[in-house]
Order: C-alpha cells, then structure tokens, then sequence
C-alpha cells in the first residue's frame, strides 16, 4: 500500500461518508432549484429538524432508529408540501422573493428548535448494534459510518434510477421543460410539483435522522448545511442526480483530505474548489440537459 494512502485512508473514507451525507441533503435541493426552480432557503433546516428528531427518538435501539427515520420522512413532506404551497404564489416574482420568504421560515424554525433543545450542539449516538470498529486497512473505522456509505451509496443509485431511467422521472422533466403540453395530456402538473418537492424535503429530513451521528445538532448546523449543499449544487450542476452526486463527492473529500493535508489553507479550500470546478466547467461537473 502506498505510503501517503496509508497516511490518509481514514481522510479519504471520512471523505466518501462525509460526501455522500452532502449528497443525500443536497440532491433535494438540486432538484427543486433545478428542475422545479424554487430556491428553497430552508433546506438545511430540514435536515437540522431531522437531526434533533434523531437525538429525541433513537433509543440505541434498531426501533428507534426506524422511529426517527419514519417521523424524519413525515416532517419532510409535510414541511415540502408547506414550502411549495408558500412559494408557489412567488413563482412569477423571481428567486429574490422565494429566498427571502424561506430564509424568514429558517430563521423562525431555527429559533424555535433552540429554545426547545437548547444552545449546545447535541451528541447522537448511533444505535447500539452499530456502535463499534472495525479494522479498515490497518486503521479503526466506525462501524456506522461505513453502513452509512453503504446506504447511502444505495439512495445515489435508486435516485439515478427513479429521476433518470423511469417514467416519473421522464414525467419530471416533461412538467419542466414544457408544463402546457404535460396539463393538456391531463396530468395535474401541482401534484409532480409538490411531489417533487415534498420528496427533496424528505430527504433532507431523513439525512438529518442518519447524519446526526456525523455532523449533529445545534445552532448554526442549518447554515453550515445549507452552504455546502448550495456549493455541492452549484459545483456538480444544477437538476442532475449525478451531478450532485459527483459534487458531493468532490466537496466531502475537499473538507475532510483537503483541510487535513493542508489546514493552513481550510479556510479557502471550499470556495477555492468551486471557483476552479466553475472556470473549468461553468455549468458544473454535470450539467443537466433540463433547464428552467
């Protein structure tokens, strides 16, 4: 094994599990922003709610864990279905207008969150069962955060399989790029929109639930999350499930390898790596061939 891999595995895995936790929150965003394009301010309050959810609910056991997922995903559509219903009315004002109405709910449910749980970041224990190491490589490494990975790895390929091999997905971008044409064939073009919505929403709820052991709860989580999501957005193109994908990948190892082997540099690593990605390739890594 070379050296500097051997030096860095635990960098580089921290990386992929970081990664595909940006993933699961940002791919929401990218398809709301991308597709359905409503900039949703309140997205990293999403996953902040799923967090505390985790933090409420999740007793070390599996039945817990399950508990927090199911109210996570509950919280998550009714929080995207409100979200559309309030934003629709700003869809013909411009993102302005949808960026100052949602940062307004962020900071109302941020507050509210704080004065229920408290100023402190909150440690979230992973259920019991998963709780251990094992030898990756030479090196210990969390049982959990490798199950997360393997989960999360699994979301990637059933979110490229449902928005870009199917027919929802088809039905998806039709509703975009032409939603006169998609309302004559007598679909109702509200239900793809909340749908498509409450789904993102529920996603990012749900990474809240299985990321609060990695990255918990407390003020200020909201922002962090929603920063790198809109950076993963905007690094890995805008309404592509891999683009989101490949961004997230990119960022997880920029924060984690990145500031490790260089942390005289972590402050400008992030935006320094968007800036590149953005000279190189304007549209981002993957750019979707569905534009609003």
């Amino acid at each position: 094994m070379p050296q500097w891999f051997d030096g860095n595995v635990v960098s580089v895995v921290d990386g992929v599990a970081f990664g595909l936790l940006l993933f699961t929150i940002a791919v929401g965003l990218s398809l709301v922003f991308g597709m359905m394009d409503v900039l949703n301010l309140a997205h990293g309050t999403l996953y902040l709610a799923g967090a505390y959810i985790a933090y409420a609910l999740s007793d070390g056991s599996l039945t817990g864990l399950l508990l927090a997922l199911a109210a996570g995903a509950l919280v998550g559509i009714v929080g995207g279905a409100g979200l559309t219903f309030l934003t629709q009315p700003l869809a013909r004002r411009g993102h302005l207008d949808q960026a100052v109405l949602t940062l307004g709910i962020t900071f109302i449910v941020a507050d509210l969150l704080t004065a229920t749980f408290g100023g402190d970041v909150l440690p979230t224990d992973p259920p019991a069962f998963l709780r251990g190491t094992v030898n990756l490589l030479g090196h210990t490494y969390p049982v959990y955060r490798l199950v997360f990975i393997a989960v999360a790895a699994c979301l990637a390929i059933v979110m490229y399989l449902v928005f870009e091999r199917s027919s929802i997905g088809a039905l998806v971008r039709a509703t975009v790029a032409d939603r006169d044409m998609v309302r004559a064939l007598g679909v109702d073009i509200r239900k793809v929109l909340y749908g498509v919505f409450a789904f993102g929403a529920a996603l990012a709820a749900v990474g809240g639930v299985l990321g609060a052991p990695i990255l918990g709860p407390g003020p200020g989580v909201d922002e962090t999350v929603l920063v790198l999501s809109l950076v993963v957005v905007v690094v890995g193109g805008l309404g592509s499930v891999r683009g989101a994908l490949a961004g997230a990948l990119l960022i997880g190892q920029v924060q984690t390898l990145g500031v490790a082997l260089f942390p005289e540099y972590a402050p400008f690593l992030l935006f320094g790596t968007m800036l590149v990605v953005l000279v190189v390739r304007p549209h981002g890594l993957v750019a979707s061939a569905v534009r609003t």
